[in-house]
Formats: C-alpha cells, sequence, structure tokens
C-alpha cells in the first residue's frame, strides 16, 4: 500500500475516536504570532531536567530567535520519518499549525534503521517526507528541510567521516524538486566537526567522565547526542542559515553572534508528552 493511502487509513481511524467540543474549537483559534514547530529526531528533542546536559538543538531554537516568535519542539526520541507520521505525531502538528508559521523537518538517523521505522532513501524516505511538506503548504505554514545532523565520526587521520548514508542526498534532491528551503545541517555539521577535530568535539557531544555530572555518575560516551554545548551551536547554524536564506527575516533571529552560555537552556522536569517506543 502507498504510503499516502496508508496513513489516509490511519488518519480516518484517528479522527473517528475523536469528539471535538465546540469550546475545543473555538480555542484553537490562530493567535496571530509565528511559530517554529520542530519535527525530528532525537538530535533535535527537548530532554528532562534528569537527563541534563544532553540536549537537542530543537531545544535551544528559542535562544536565537526574538521574544516574538514561540518555538514548539516536536521531535521525538527514536523517531524516523515514518514512525513520527504512523504514530500520529504529524496530525498532532497539523492541527496545532497556523497560516504563516514554519515547520522545520529533520529525520534520516532512525530511517536506516532495520526494523518498521525504516524507509528507502529514494522512495519512501521522499514519500514521507512529502507529508509534511504538503501537510504545511495546505495550510499555509512554511515548510523547510533539515537534513540530519552528522555524527562524530574519524578516521586514524583525524579527518571527519560520514555515517549517514544516501538519505541526507535524498532530502536535497526532494527540495530542490519540491522547491522547498533547505538546511543543509549535515555539511553544516561536518564543517564543524572537522574545525573542532576528535578532541573539540567531545564537549559538543555527550562526553562526560565519571563524576562530572549528578545524572551521569558513571559518565558517558556517546557519538551521537549532544549536550548543552553542542545542541546551542547546532540551533545557532539553524537560525543563521534560515536566516541567509531569508527564510527568517533579521527582526525573527537574535543573538547570532553571542556567546550563549549553557545555562540558558531549560530542561523541564518531563520530556514534552509523547509515544515513549524507542
Amino acid at each position: 500500500m502507498h504510503v499516502r493511502q496508508r496513513l489516509r487509513l490511519l488518519a480516518v481511524s484517528a479522527l473517528a475516536a475523536v469528539v471535538v467540543l465546540p469550546s475545543q474549537a473555538a480555542a484553537a483559534e490562530p493567535d496571530g504570532d509565528v511559530t517554529v514547530f520542530v519535527t525530528g529526531d532525537s538530535t533535535a528533542a527537548t530532554y528532562a531536567e534528569y537527563e541534563a546536559p544532553r540536549a537537542g538543538w530543537g531545544q535551544a531554537l528559542e535562544e536565537f530567535l526574538a521574544k516574538d516568535v514561540e518555538v514548539v519542539n516536536q521531535a521525538w526520541s527514536g523517531a524516523s520519518s515514518k514512525s513520527f507520521a504512523e504514530a500520529g505525531l504529524l496530525d498532532q502538528v497539523l492541527e496545532d499549525i497556523e497560516p504563516g508559521d514554519y515547520l522545520l523537518v529533520s529525520f534520516g538517523h532512525n530511517d536506516s534503521k532495520t526494523d518498521d521505522r525504516s524507509t528507502d532513501p529514494y522512495t519512501t524516505y521522499q514519500e514521507y517526507l512529502e507529508l509534511y511538506i504538503d501537510g504545511a503548504r495546505e495550510r499555509g505554514a512554511h515548510p523547510v528541510l533539515v537534513t540530519p545532523v552528522e555524527r562524530r565520526r574519524f578516521d586514524a587521520a583525524g579527518g571527519v567521516r560520514t555515517s549517514l548514508g544516501q538519505y541526507p542526498d535524498a532530502m536535497r534532491q526532494l527540495a530542490e524538486r519540491e522547491d522547498v528551503p533547505l538546511v543543509d545541517l549535515t555539511h553544516l555539521s561536518l564543517l564543524r566537526w572537522a574545525e573542532l577535530g576528535p578532541e573539540g568535539t567531545t564537549e559538543e557531544f555527550l562526553h562526560l567522565a565519571p563524576g562530572e555530572h549528578p545524572n551521569y555518575p558513571d559518565g558517558v560516551t556517546d557519538n551521537t547526542h549532544f549536550q548543552a554545548r553542542g545542541a546551542i551551536e547546532l540551533a545557532r547554524l539553524v537560525v543563521r542559515d534560515l536566516k541567509d536564506q531569508r527564510v527568517l527575516q533579521p527582526q525573527d533571529t537574535r543573538a547570532l553572534g553571542d556567546q550563549i552560555p549553557d545555562s540558558a537552556l531549560d530542561w523541564p522536569l518531563e520530556r514534552p508528552a509523547g509515544p515513549e517506543v524507542w
């Protein structure tokens, strides 16, 4: 069954179980403010206080956006473009998004997994991404594709290595075909990791020695996820590129040249509500 047919059946089943009261419909009226919605995986997700200093770049976006631009980070740890949509999370975003809002779409890490989350780069991956693009456009919002951030991979000579296969190229191709703005975070992050090198990147990825942080008493070595410093710098790359491409106007951004302390990030008591499957 084609991706669109499959999700149409899921959506019909979900709607059949929903009763919308008049008061709920009134509460959903747009307020005129611009909102940036983030859909993606664990590299963009917001983490809880007990997981600090682990953070995703979506968690840090608001540090570089004007005070009147709201960020709704719906990135879901473990999600692929497919599993996010089939879990109903895309439908939730599209229920809330309004004309003039932005939808950032960044998947790829889990699309390559050999389980129910998997997609093929040039067929089902692109088909699922089209659901996000079409859904935003149908509601008058602005879709933006963001290629997946690269992992921390170096060869014996200290040169950066890629790990994401054909997914970044497939997203680039789709962006060109659909005339959608693209933030090439794969490329931008590779440039940053090359600049920082094997040692410098440990300050941005989630590398902590035993006893360094109470949330990780035994230490942690994670070459996929980030601590606050990495999340902040990746968010800076995303917003700066959106400004440079004139997707966002200068008045929508701030502090792009400022040093942002790790303590500026907010870790909620619990992760934002969502299905915890992976």
